[in-house]
């Protein structure tokens, strides 16, 4: 049966964080996306009201909330606030995920811990996803981290690049190989600690968008890592980075949907407002269907990402529809927002306006966490068979 009701607790998180987003994202948003500052004031503030960590287990320090659906419902208000703040802060979260997904109930209790904790200048703990290198983006099992086995644990060497919060998380879920030769069968997951010795920041990247957020390479040299800290058994590390990236996608997706929404209300407000021809501009058929295309696509590709957060919700089957969420919202956020800068003419092309800023937010939406074309990829291989 397909219901659309939302319980009292979804519907109280979903108005939390659109509070959170109105009053503490949105008024600081530009001034982030200008200065391409960290957002650390607006983390805290996030970190107080539980926004951060509130999909972990209750008995490690989170608020138990565990439904993909609800934090769907989140994920959207927070993007709609900001992208790049609100990247900053899913970040911790998705690094979390492997160890959520195959930790130890020690590495879950010391870990998933340290994250709900704060740093001594009173800074929240962040915690960063380390697959993508250099060369291995889109092909993620060619990654070159090695991970050399010595006497009570590892050594990994290699750089990760394009790592949201890399350089200044303070634990990281690492990807390395024990064996090229084996392909995907030869890598394993590790949790690393920032502050360890030979764990070294790299260059922080200058983004079209989601400015906001820090997204920076990160050298591991010579990192001893104890035996403890692999995640799962040796050669599973693959199969985790897909479970993760299963789960992560619907909530990209999400989104992205909620920077379309935002410049989609602003566009449709701008234009009720301005007047061309003697009668506001949303009454030429022109620009009224325009937003109806608008409209109707922001719904289609949310229920996409609720379907495939609900599949997750019931441990179903989902990589498919997780899919073709993150192949479609994102594509609707970039169309959405180019027509709200068209909508709004010559001051949307301005930065007096925030359009510029989701339609350049957008773009992104469209690459990280498996780019719209991987995600096609994925769905006719689930079509047609992997031969």
């Amino acid at each position: 049966m397909i219901g659309f009701d939302f319980s009292e607790e979804q519907q109280r998180l979903q108005e939390m964080a659109h509070e959170f987003a109105e009053k503490e994202m949105r008024p600081v948003a530009a001034h982030y996306d200008e200065t391409e500052e960290f957002p650390w004031p607006v983390l805290r503030k996030a970190n107080d009201v539980g926004l951060l960590t509130y999909a972990f287990p209750e008995e490690y320090g989170g608020a138990g909330v565990l439904s993909q659906v609800t934090t769907c419902l989140v994920t959207e208000e927070l993007f709609w606030g900001c992208a790049g703040i609100s990247t900053a802060m899913g970040a911790i979260m998705l690094g979390a995920l492997p160890i959520l997904i195959s930790g130890t109930e020690a590495q879950k209790k010391k870990y998933l811990g340290m994250l709900t904790e704060t740093r001594p200048d009173g800074n929240p703990r962040l915690a960063a996803f380390a697959l993508t290198e250099p060369d291995a983006g889109s092909d993620a099992a060619a990654l070159k981290t090695s991970a050399k086995k010595v006497k009570g644990g590892w050594v990994l060497n290699g750089t990760k690049h394009f790592i949201t919060n890399g350089g200044i998380a303070d634990v990281y879920t690492v990807y390395a190989t024990h064996d090229p030769s084996q392909g995907a069968d030869g890598i394993d997951c590790f949790i690393v600690e920032g502050g360890w010795d030979g764990v070294k920041p790299g260059k922080k990247e200058k983004k079209m968008g989601i400015r906001a957020s820090h997204t920076a390479q990160v050298h591991f040299e010579d990192v001893f890592v104890p035996e403890e800290n692999l995640l799962g058994a040796e050669g599973e590390g693959f199969f985790v980075a897909m479970q993760v990236l299963d789960k992560s996608r619907p909530m990209v997706a999400v989104g992205a949907v909620g920077i379309a929404r935002a410049a989609f209300e602003a566009a449709l407000a701008y234009s009720l407002e301005r007047k061309q021809f003697g009668r506001p501009i949303a009454k030429q058929q022109a620009i009224g269907f325009m937003l109806a295309d608008m409209a109707t696509k922001i719904d289609a590709a949310r229920l996409l990402c609720h379907r495939s957060a609900w599949l997750l919700d019931q441990d179903l089957p989902s990589m498919k529809e997780s899919s073709m969420a993150k192949s479609y919202a994102p594509d609707v956020a970039m169309e959405v927002t180019t027509d709200a800068v068209q909508i709004f003419g010559g001051v949307g092309y301005t930065r007096e306006y925030p359009v510029e800023k989701w339609m350049r937010d957008a773009k992104i939406m469209q690459i990280f966490e498996g780019t719209t074309q991987i995600q096609k990829l994925v769905i006719s291989r689930s079509l047609i068979g992997f031969g």
